[in-house]
């Protein structure tokens, strides 16, 4: 999954962005107030840093 493909989850399910850092954005969800941390680069993400995004925003849980 590229970054673009998360960031795109990531809005359907609530999050919208904050700011932004270098090659990093930051998203916050609007109901819950979770917050996570997107790298934009190149290509699919690792899948390690995939998992832990989607386990700190909940959506690990989702069947997609």
């Amino acid at each position: 999954m590229t970054a673009a493909d998360l960031i795109r989850l990531l809005k359907q399910h609530g999050y919208e962005h904050v700011r932004s850092k270098g090659s990093h954005q930051i998203f916050k969800n609007r109901t819950t107030g979770k917050m996570t941390v997107v790298p934009l680069h190149r290509g699919d993400l690792p899948k390690g840093t995939l998992l832990a995004i989607l386990r700190q925003t909940g959506l690990d849980k989702l069947d997609q």
